[in-house]
């Protein structure tokens, strides 16, 4: 099974635990494996809230190479880009990283990468962050992507901007990195929280 989308539903999370969907819905009843719920009412898996459960239950996901959480992060510090490269490989999760300098390049690379999950600065030369989550929620093949900023410009009429444009969630520099992980559904390495 290729996994394309971050959001699953029952019977996907099934085929991947190896169970009856019946038990997927039982296990989401009980709390014990998170899900989100449609406005038509349909239950959603995150693919690294399954991957915790199965973690946590010795279950060993049946799933193939492309089920790693791809992050696409869009910003014009290179200092701040190789922080968060880092940051991100340093998790025990497998995750697939691509970066842009600029809103024109993040374009490019929405298109052909496909993220799953995309990091955003605000302020950016040419395009800003507003216009470049307007443009990927526009598209039905990128609009399923999770767009988090991260900002030294998070103020409350950006971040108002910003989640009217599908901004999900909106960090502020320097950034707790234990949040910052969290929010991108990655598990921290690090027991304290750090700042950056």
């Amino acid at each position: 099974m290729t996994i394309r989308k971050p959001y699953l539903t029952p019977t996907e999370v099934a085929n991947m635990l190896r169970v009856a969907t019946v038990t997927v819905r039982m296990w989401a009843q009980k709390g014990m494996l998170k899900a989100e719920v449609t406005p038509g009412g349909h239950r959603r898996y995150m693919l690294q809230e399954v991957k915790r459960f199965a973690r946590s239950h010795g279950i060993a996901l049946q799933l193939e190479n492309d089920e790693h959480l791809r992050i696409l992060i869009v910003d014009d510090e290179p200092d701040w880009l190789e922080f968060l490269v880092e940051l991100f490989k340093e998790t025990p999760d497998e995750v697939v990283i691509e970066t842009a300098a600029d809103g024109f390049e993040a374009g490019q690379k929405v298109a052909g990468f496909r993220p799953h999950v995309v990091l955003l600065d605000l302020m950016m030369p040419g395009i800003d962050g507003v216009q470049v989550c307007q443009a990927i929620k526009r598209d039905p093949e990128t609009s399923s992507a999770r767009v988090i900023c991260v900002s030294g410009f998070i103020d409350e009429e950006n971040e108002k901007r910003l989640k009217n444009a599908g901004v999900e969630r909106c960090f502020s520099k320097p950034v707790n990195t234990a949040e910052l992980l969290e929010a991108v559904g990655l598990q921290t390495i690090r027991s304290e929280a750090a700042s950056r």
